[in-house]
């Protein structure tokens, strides 16, 4: 048998994302000496809580021809088949599969897919805590990151440069800071 876990604040239910206090983001290694950051404009997720938070699913996407690096001409050679190939796969997708804590930290693990490759993630969970808005909306808010590697997904453009190395890294850091409204 498994205790519930207790955390102050905690409702179970079905939250869903507020877009105007959320991002969903990543950042990757260019020319090897520093990191070029984007983020998905439009995405969208829910979370159901359960009476245990150790039961709670998540469903989330994003639409990759939303994809903003603030360069136009890079956001466009992203949605290409070089990278995203937004015409043929229009969606990234995360699917959880289970939460688990470690130590003091809580892991969610899951199922994300990119370019039509599904492959296990694990996002490190930061907890950030739960507020009532001025509105009266029960939120709660968080921060989840992963590192993957992008050529597992099929995403393996890349460049030679004349001084060595190559123009992109295959490491990408996931980065979704979310604020979530409890669904009455």
């Amino acid at each position: 048998m498994t205790d519930t876990l207790e955390i102050p604040g905690y409702k179970a239910g079905t939250w869903t994302v507020d877009p105007s206090h959320s991002e969903v983001g990543f950042s990757v290694r260019h020319m090897l000496i520093s990191k070029v950051k984007g983020k998905f404009e439009k995405f969208d997720a829910t979370f159901v809580t359960a009476e245990n938070p150790l039961d709670t699913t998540v469903s989330a996407s994003a639409e990759v021809a939303s994809v903003n690096t603030n360069d136009k001409n890079r956001d466009g050679h992203l949605a290409t088949n070089d990278f995203f190939d937004a015409p043929t796969f229009p969606e990234l997708t995360f699917v959880s599969t289970g939460v688990r804590q470690e130590g003091g930290d809580f892991k969610v693990d899951g199922d994300l897919t990119i370019k039509g490759v599904t492959k296990p993630v694990t996002f490190d969970f930061e907890f950030g805590g739960f507020g009532t808005d001025p509105y009266g909306n029960y939120k709660a808010g968080f921060t989840a990151t992963a590192e993957v590697d992008r050529n597992d997904f099929g995403v393996n453009w890349n460049a030679a440069l004349e001084t060595g190395g190559v123009l992109v890294g295959d490491k990408v850091t996931i980065t979704i800071d979310v604020q979530a409204v409890l669904q009455p």
